[in-house]
């Protein structure tokens, strides 16, 4: 009969479910006892974030064809695409390494990149499309991608020491489009401007889209930094410059502006194209002039007034 511990073999066990035990021992008082904080996800054996952990204190290696290429920079800036890359490098963009997508079809264009590169002496790394993905941010980056030094500003107090006569400067406020950076660069190159400041905030800076719009002039007119854009206008007008505001509510049109002040020291202050100069810059300057214009047009890009102004004061100059 089931269960009936007289039969013959039958054994019954200390702790099994029928009859009374003496006790757990203590089994589920431990079972309620805590086991301590839980350890950090990178403290964790196995966790991805232990393994990255471990990766990002592993010594760097120089990297070899088939590697994964370094991580991009926030001080560095990079050009993708196959056109972008061969304008920056014709225009002489300082550039630090070129990046290419193993499989890629060659055509003239990336003929034309690996020449300049290996002419150059420029580092050539040949990496998978998913770390080139990685690097860039973006997919349509046709499996070229160029990473550009960062750009090293001048002081604004260096442009008052250039080219050995009375000093042309532009200073820009509020302009943040980096094309009309490259391209006020340009002009101030065209007209023998001594340089271009911008403030540290709210302001374009020397990207390689700036660089490639200036076609080459910023390797030969420096750009300057200025902390604070008021404070340094008026460290400007203390060495004797005249600062000279352009927007379109000015108290005189620029062709009526005195030749003789434009033979001297000028800084000219260009606005953003949207809210032209700020209150402070505007109450800084020594006059704001307007450009005159006709028909339905009320602004121009900052650029082209930046054009305008320089060739104006070039010649009140001559």
């Amino acid at each position: 009969m089931a269960g009936n511990s007289q039969r013959k073999g039958a054994v019954r066990k200390t702790g099994t479910k029928k009859g009374s035990t003496a006790g757990s021992g203590g089994q589920r008082r431990r079972g309620l006892e805590g086991k301590g904080p839980t350890p950090k996800a990178s403290e964790r054996e196995g966790h991805p974030a232990q393994r990255a952990a471990r990766r990002a204190a592993a010594p760097a290696t120089t990297r070899t064809r088939g590697a994964a290429a370094p991580r991009r920079r926030d001080s560095s800036d990079i050009v993708v695409g196959r056109n972008p890359v061969v304008e920056a490098l014709r225009a002489g963009v300082p550039a630090l390494r070129l990046h290419i997508a193993t499989g890629i079809d060659i055509d003239d264009r990336v003929r034309e990149i690996l020449d300049v590169a290996g002419a150059s002496g420029m580092p050539v790394l040949e990496i998978s499309r998913a770390e080139m993905d990685r690097i860039t941010g973006v997919a349509l980056h046709q499996g070229v991608a160029l990473t550009v030094r960062p750009y090293e500003y001048a002081d604004p107090a260096d442009l008052l020491d250039r080219g050995g006569r009375a000093p042309l400067i532009v200073a820009l406020d509020g302009v943040t489009d980096p094309r009309n950076l490259g391209a006020i660069v340009r002009s101030a190159a065209a007209f023998g401007a001594a340089g271009v400041v911008v403030p540290e905030r709210r302001s374009a800076d020397m990207t390689a889209v700036a660089w490639r719009t200036s076609a080459g002039a910023a390797a030969r007119t420096p750009v300057a930094k200025a902390v604070n854009l008021t404070r340094t206008l008026q460290a400007y007008k203390k060495a004797g410059c005249f600062v000279l505001g352009l927007d379109a509510d000015g108290d005189v049109t620029l062709p009526d502006l005195d030749r003789e002040l434009a033979r001297g020291p000028v800084v000219i202050v260009i606005g953003s194209e949207g809210k032209g100069l700020s209150r402070l810059v505007t109450e800084t300057c020594d006059v704001v002039v307007s450009i005159p214009m006709g028909g339905a047009t009320e602004s121009l890009n900052a650029s082209v007034a930046a054009s305008i102004a320089l060739y104006a004061v070039a010649t009140a100059r001559r």
